[in-house]
């Protein structure tokens, strides 16, 4: 689309000059990285992890601190498995939890106020129209559609559901008996590329070596017994509920999920769980994303400072770009309120694209 035609369509929604300033992520951008295989043979849903091929596939690293090794590691560990087949995509999940307990139990319950587990995806790493999926230990279901990151303005549409969604939990202990050690609790899950395709660009199911934008959150609160409950701790001087733990698999640098360029890659494969390994293959395309994500926090941190957009790369003091297949500068225009910036493959009329309004994508001229 010619930017002139953009700036027409934007002017409906063009904001005020006041802007909030976005947090950027304190840690390098290096994302985590799994293969999902194919399954084999069907998964029953139960929340067992116990077939032949959740057997055969990888678990991804333990979790870490949401901000990365800014902070300590967790003082429990949480691991997730991948696969998928022709109709679903699957998870399992294993959680450490000497203390297990729950208590919300309708769907679309805000879970987070629970223990829980939660899924993020963003099939074509727009950061725009992505799925969240959030469980606890009575496998309550909160799923959501995020039309846009909140810091874009959002909004997460609560009355979505995943159609044909399948979760089990498994408990290794008593829930919400506090008398008892536990060992933790198990989780499987699979989405139906039918959903999935719904707000995405990309194919669904996927093609051998696609990938998608793929995170995992557990939140965990400290807890004490009171009057043979399980209660929140508080804060001693405030009288506040501590803050909970956000523990994942691939570091957002900031406490906020929703950064989805700071999410981890899962690559499909054709393969079966099980059978030769496959190679996880770099993302020059991902590194550029990341490049014109950093013209985005800087751009934004621009406005502030000088009530304006910078018109010129060299003016938001970034290095150029040095990805193979790219050209090194990214071309940048700008109106009164908004920004474009444009990032060419080399020899080539297409381009990856960033708005001031944070969306990411592809286009040809």
């Amino acid at each position: 689309m010619k930017f002139f035609f953009l700036i027409a369509f934007l002017l409906f929604v063009e904001f005020a000059d006041g802007q909030d300033r976005v947090p950027i992520p304190q840690i390098e951008y290096s994302p985590e990285k799994y293969i999902c295989y194919r399954t084999s043979n069907p998964i029953q849903i139960d929340g067992i992890i116990d077939e032949k091929d959740w057997l055969a596939a990888d678990w991804t690293k333990n979790f870490v601190d949401i901000e990365g090794l800014l902070k300590p590691l967790p003082y429990f560990e949480t691991r997730v498995k991948m696969l998928w087949d022709s109709n679903y995509f699957y998870f399992a999940a294993e959680l450490e939890e000497p203390q297990l307990w729950a208590t919300l139990k309708n769907r679309d319950d805000i879970i987070f106020y629970d223990n829980d587990f939660e899924i993020f995806i963003d099939p074509d790493a727009d950061t725009y129209n992505y799925y969240e999926l959030e469980l606890n230990a009575f496998n309550t279901v909160w799923d959501l559609l995020i039309v846009k990151p909140y810091r874009d303005g959002g909004p997460a549409v609560h009355n979505w559901d995943i159609n044909g969604l399948l979760t089990a939990v498994k408990t290794y202990g008593t829930l919400n008996l506090t008398t008892d050690r536990d060992t933790g609790w198990t989780i499987e899950v699979g989405i139906p590329w039918s959903v999935l395709k719904e707000c995405s660009r990309v194919n669904c199911p996927p093609l051998n070596g696609d990938q998608w934008k793929v995170n995992f959150s557990r939140v965990e609160w400290e807890t004490e017994v009171v009057d043979n409950n399980y209660s929140k701790r508080k804060d001693p001087v405030t009288g506040k509920i501590l803050p909970e733990n956000n523990w994942v698999w691939s570091p957002q640098g900031l406490i906020n999920m929703h950064y989805p360029e700071m999410w981890g890659l899962v690559q499909f494969t054709d393969l079966s769980a099980g059978s030769k390994e496959s190679n996880f293959i770099h993302s020059f395309v991902d590194e550029a994303r990341y490049f014109l994500r950093n013209i985005y926090y800087r751009q934004k941190e621009y406005f502030i400072e000088n009530k304006k957009y910078a018109s010129r790369f060299s003016e938001l003091g970034l290095s150029p770009a040095n990805i193979p297949g790219f050209i090194s500068e990214p071309t940048i225009q700008v109106t009164k309120n908004l920004f474009e910036a444009r990032l060419y493959f080399r020899n080539s009329d297409e381009y990856l694209v960033i708005y001031s309004d944070g969306l990411i994508i592809s286009h040809s001229k």
